[in-house]
Parts: structure tokens; sequence; C-alpha cells
């Protein structure tokens, strides 16, 4: 468990982030458990009542399910899971439209170096991977 925190958001929300990048790339499955929030602590090098934060928000969010003194796992509500991955995109987009909004780009020329650029990295990352 690699969690590189910055210094602009609380660190409960950037593991909470963690878990939601961990599920819509598939590394965490529906029903999966999960580490003990103090194994979380101890994993991450972050404070026992962090670790508890971020598991009531998981658990708010409907991101994760605890019952009694089970361990957690991630949630197996599908509309839950496909809304993350959403989540995501919609985010990811919303900064990169943020940071672009000056530029005057027509809109095929953008999504042409978009694929391109998108298509590379893929194929970085699988043959990284190999």
């Amino acid at each position: 468990m690699n969690v590189a925190f910055n210094n602009r958001d609380p660190i409960y929300l950037q593991v909470v982030r963690y878990f939601k990048a961990e599920i819509a790339a598939g590394r965490l499955e529906a029903g999966e458990e999960i580490p003990s929030r103090r194994e979380l602590a101890a994993l991450l090098k972050i404070n026992p009542n962090t670790a508890q934060r971020s598991y009531k928000e998981m658990e708010e969010q409907g991101l994760i399910v605890t019952a009694g003194n089970s361990p957690s796992r991630i949630t197996r509500d599908e509309g839950i899971l496909k809304s993350i991955r959403q989540e995501l995109i919609n985010e990811a987009v919303d900064s990169f439209l943020a940071s672009i909004q000056g530029i005057d780009i027509p809109t095929d020329e953008l999504l042409d170096t978009i694929r391109d650029r998108y298509g590379a990295e893929r194929a970085k990352s699988q043959e990284d991977q190999k």
C-alpha cells in the first residue's frame, strides 16, 4: 500500500481517494476485506484517529461495509462501485478543463491530442508491467 500524501488536502480524504482509485482500477474488488483501522494506520504511517476518520467517511459514502466485529469490506453495491469510477473521471476532467480554460483549442484537436497521449501512456504503463 503506497500513498503519496500532499500538503493541500486532509489526510483522511486522501486515504478515501486512494481506496476509490484502487476500486476504480480493479485492484480492490467488491466484497474484498481491507486492513483494520490499526493496520491501515501502521501501513500508511498515519495517526490511528486519521485512519478511523477515513473509515467513517468511507462508511458514510457506502464505499465500505463493517458489520459488528467483522472486518471491513468493500461494498458489493454495483451502483456505488460504478459511481466511484465516474466520480474520479469527472474530477479529472474538471481539473483538466480548468487548467486549459484560457487556451482556445478546437474540440477535434483537443480530443486527438488526448487520444494520442492517453494511448501512449497506456502503452507505456502496460510495457512497464511486463
